[in-house]
């Protein structure tokens, strides 16, 4: 099978998907990279063990009406392991055997592990984003002081991780203050009301710390005119900044960063990290995230 194309439910219905398959699925799907770098890691680790030899990632276009007529077909046809993304994050939580503590939290799930009877699910997204700010800049959530500018499903996935690290402080800005409320409300569970401070984007906290992360979780950014979501200047001049957007690879807000002399990096390295962890628990294997940075990098070079 070709793991380049992307595959629909009639596909899934019809077709042999032979060995051990994996896929990621959503709506709109075709420009995802998750593909190109899970083959890639795949490919290591038939040099290391035959028994990978038969493994392959496909991607499938699922809208959203037919997330439940596809999810007991991937199971059927023995697909071990899945990723979901828009817009199945959250709406997948209503028909799995179990879900993880910290998936509970986010309210959301992005790998799908097959159990006899069904799907596991897990969240590797607050994983990605930890590893991703360790490794471009150098940058622990546990201690921080961290700024996340959203209320979205990203922006939940955010600040739980930041709470279950163990954040100093946390400050959570967005456009709608119903939204916010929202999002303060969810994290109770982790004792995020008592701690959290909400902002408006037109003004930051007057208190910030003099160090701290800015984490932008929402889609300002993916169109190259998008404006900065916040107003960078108003950031002191030892913080750092985190875009989870990687396409394209430097928006207004690193952009932005960067002219005030604040570090800045792309949220590449998230996507990359969150990928490696959904295959580390399918295979229990050591993956090569090397590897999948390489094809990430290569096929968004490839798509620009």
């Amino acid at each position: 099978m070709d793991t380049k194309r992307t595959y629909t439910l009639d596909d899934l219905e019809n077709l042999d998907f032979p060995g051990t398959p994996l896929a990621v699925i959503g709506s709109p799907i075709e420009h995802s990279l998750s593909p190109a770098m899970h083959n890639a890691a795949l490919n290591k680790l038939r040099r290391q063990d035959t028994h990978f030899n038969d493994w392959a990632y496909y991607r499938f276009e699922i809208p959203e009406d037919d997330l439940f007529d596809a999810l007991p077909n991937f199971h059927t046809r023995n697909f071990i392991g899945l990723n979901l993304t828009v817009p199945h994050k959250v709406l997948a939580l209503q028909s799995l055997q179990s879900v993880s503590a910290d998936a509970k939290y986010m309210g959301a799930v992005n790998t799908l592990v097959r159990v006899e009877s069904g799907y596991a699910g897990y969240n590797t997204d607050g994983y990605g984003l930890r590893r991703g700010l360790e490794i471009d800049l150098d940058q622990s959530l546990k201690g921080s002081s961290v700024l996340i500018i959203g209320s979205g499903g990203a922006a939940r996935a955010a600040a739980v991780q930041a709470l279950l690290d163990g954040c100093d402080q946390l400050f959570i800005g967005n456009r709608s203050p119903a939204r916010l409320a929202g999002l303060v409300e969810a994290l109770s569970a982790l004792g995020g009301d008592n701690c959290v401070q909400t902002f408006t984007l037109d003004q930051l906290p007057k208190n910030l710390p003099q160090t701290g992360i800015a984490i932008n979780a929402t889609s300002l950014g993916l169109n190259i005119a998008d404006p900065a979501p916040i107003d960078v200047h108003q950031l002191p001049s030892n913080w750092k900044v985190y875009d989870m957007i990687y396409n394209p690879c430097s928006t207004q807000f690193i952009r932005e960063a960067q002219s005030c002399g604040l570090l800045a990096a792309n949220g590449l390295s998230m996507l990359v990290h969150q990928g490696a962890h959904s295959l580390r628990l399918w295979s229990k294997k050591k993956v090569d995230e090397r590897s999948m940075l390489e094809a990430a990098m290569e096929a968004l070079h490839h798509s620009s």
